[in-house]
């Protein structure tokens, strides 16, 4: 789905340890978080394709927000985002995104299950489509999505970041559970 509007999108290039990623903005939200060390035309293909008409401009002081949201993330302070979002698809599209937005921190669940929570449990491929459209990496957090019989599969960031992304969140829970046990 294409959003057909001249508005501007704002972007700017994360860079925290060895983690390097473009993420957009819009007035509204969070639009676009790109793949691990990606050049810049991955972000300028996908807002070619789903912003036709916006202007892309470099702004790190209006991804301030983000950036601090998502390191917090990276730094495994941070297990949910408060950050607002304006990611565009069809209504199937954001019903999946609003799926794994519910799949808790450190956890992970399967394409079926994921088909099941929105009540087409027959969509399975449709949703792995959906997941793959997934503008918003991490955030919105489909690197939780794995085979059913617990292998890693595809990622719109490629697998390499998605192994980095469930191991950060494994040091995290476990983290949080040596925290408990010490209180």
């Amino acid at each position: 789905m294409r959003a057909n509007t001249n508005q501007p999108i704002y972007w700017t290039k994360l860079v925290y340890e060895d983690w390097s990623l473009f993420i957009a903005a819009t007035i509204k939200g969070l639009c676009y978080i790109g793949s691990l060390h990606k050049p810049f035309e991955e972000l300028t293909d996908w807002a070619r394709n789903r912003f036709p008409n916006s202007t892309l401009i470099e702004d790190s002081t209006v991804l301030q927000p983000y950036t601090a949201e998502i390191i917090e993330y990276i730094q495994g302070k941070r297990t949910q985002f408060s950050i607002p979002f304006d990611y565009q698809g069809t209504p199937f599209q954001v019903a999946v995104w609003d799926a794994l937005c519910q799949i808790p921190y450190g956890q992970t669940t399967s394409y079926s299950d994921i088909a099941a929570s929105i009540q087409k449990p027959a969509a399975v491929r449709a949703v792995g489509t959906a997941i793959g459209a997934n503008p918003v990496l991490i955030t919105v957090p489909c690197h939780r999505v794995i085979g059913k019989n617990g292998s890693l599969t595809g990622y719109r960031g490629g697998l390499e970041m998605k192994t980095k992304l469930l191991q950060l969140e494994k040091r995290g829970t476990l983290a949080e559970g040596s925290k408990q046990h010490a209180q």
